[in-house]
């Protein structure tokens, strides 16, 4: 290895002459090591490799870094940025170098971690040789075209963040409301259900319980009012009358008002919650890769599907889709070992989350799934998460297909012969019936 082979240079000391004498070829890679602040840039060739290594701070000499780059381009230089994608850090400058005609490509932060060892025969790894490394990725064809999101898809992205603001604002709030109640008037959850408009309308616009104690007409005909006559007269007299019983602590003046307010902050929220998600939904349905999952996995998941993973359409098999969630399975083996297959999770955590849920109401609403579903669970000893994780793979498979017009058909996913249907006979009770017939 080369002494001070990842020797980095100032960018306010490079000079734009000497190192066009040194990249003499038409194509320049410039592999940009992305951090909040401190970033490192690899000038090199498909030749000659690194020629120079370059550091600036960003945002404060990011303009002087891009000046360089058009002064290469303005000397008949082709340039070729290699980036990871290292959250927003590298966003801003990805913009100003598309701007520029620059080309930008993309290695996974997996190969570059993997390749520490690889050159140089050091596991050690900084910013200066990921620049280096991502320079060899490149020139091996490891790398691919960054494609940036369309406005669309910008825009159904922008609209799940402010969905999962509200909800996730929204559950947490649950959490404290549901510590207040145990606390000071745990028998209401007995008869009512945490999540319900009831318990928030009764919280909200009357009190806790010693409130509720001391005006117990008015908590009734809220209750039937905001149930709209839906629940059970019983039910409401018995939520009502443990407000005097409860053996829960007193509660204070300020608790009183802390109560009121969440559970009024948490009216709100959920109505807001349940806004964007309706906008979603509408987002959707104006962008025909989302619509098209729709029909199998409902609006809000396959929103979530194509703005984190991409569309189905854009994907060379059913495989590499499925590798696009992290649902291709791993395996560590070692002579006579033989490890457990397991997801490798590389994927969006966020896609797979909806795609669990989805899988759940896919057992709930299909027979054939859910046939399938008893048999592995009974077959691998009652354990539940080798079944969902199968029918995790089944479902992204065929919502490759279902992209492309196919319906949603479970019979053709699975060996129906071999699953006991409701309704249906078995092998040996078909055979028996043919001999006696």
């Amino acid at each position: 290895m080369k002494k001070r082979m990842y020797r980095r240079v100032p960018v306010k000391e490079v000079e734009v002459t000497a190192l066009c004498e040194k990249l003499a070829t038409e194509v320049v890679v410039v592999a940009l090591d992305v951090a909040k602040h401190d970033m490192v840039a690899a000038f090199a060739t498909l030749e000659t490799g690194v020629v120079l290594t370059v550091g600036f701070r960003h945002p404060d000499q990011s303009q002087q870094w891009l000046g360089l780059l058009r002064e290469l381009q303005r000397a008949g230089k082709r340039i070729e940025v290699v980036m990871e994608p290292s959250g927003t850090y590298g966003d801003a400058l990805r913009h100003q170098l598309r701007a520029q005609g620059a080309k930008v490509y993309r290695v996974g932060s997996k190969r570059t971690h993997d390749a520490a060892e690889l050159f140089d025969a050091v596991p050690s790894m900084h910013d200066a040789k990921a620049a280096a490394v991502l320079v060899r990725l490149h020139h091996a064809g490891l790398s691919t075209p960054w494609v940036e999101w369309s406005d669309s898809i910008r825009e159904l992205k922008a609209a799940l963040a402010i969905m999962d603001l509200h909800h996730e604002h929204y559950l947490r709030n649950l959490n404290v409301l549901e510590a207040l109640l145990a606390r000071h008037w745990p028998e209401l959850l007995e008869h009512l259900e945490l999540t319900s408009a009831s318990v928030l309308a009764l919280l909200g616009r009357i009190g806790g319980p010693r409130a509720v104690a001391a005006q117990p007409e008015q908590a009734q005909a809220l209750l039937r009012s905001v149930s709209r006559g839906l629940m059970k007269p019983g039910r409401i007299e018995a939520a009502v009358g443990s407000a005097p019983r409860t053996l829960g602590a007193p509660m204070l003046d300020a608790e009183c008002t802390l109560l009121r307010e969440l559970a009024q902050e948490l009216h709100r929220t959920l109505a807001a919650y349940k806004q964007a998600k309706q906008r979603v939904a509408t987002m959707g349905a104006e962008i025909s890769e989302v619509s098209a999952l729709s029909c199998a996995v409902g609006k809000t998941t396959a929103a979530v599907l194509v703005a984190e993973v991409g569309d189905p359409r854009g994907f060379a098999c059913a495989n590499a889709y499925a590798k696009a969630f992290g649902i291709n399975l791993r395996e560590k083996s070692s002579g006579t070992h033989r490890g457990r297959l397991s997801f490798t999770k590389r994927g969006s955590a966020r896609a797979r989350k909806y795609l669990w849920f989805a899988v759940l109401r896919w057992v709930q609403t299909d027979e054939v799934v859910k046939a399938y579903y008893k048999r592995k669970v009974a077959r691998d000893g009652g354990r539940t998460m080798p079944a969902l994780g199968a029918l995790m793979r089944k479902l992204v498979k065929a919502l490759y297909h279902v992209a492309r017009g196919e319906p949603l058909d479970s019979s053709k996913l699975f060996d129906v012969s071999r699953l006991q249907l409701p309704g249906a006979r078995s092998s040996a009770q078909t055979r028996t019936m043919e001999v006696t017939m």
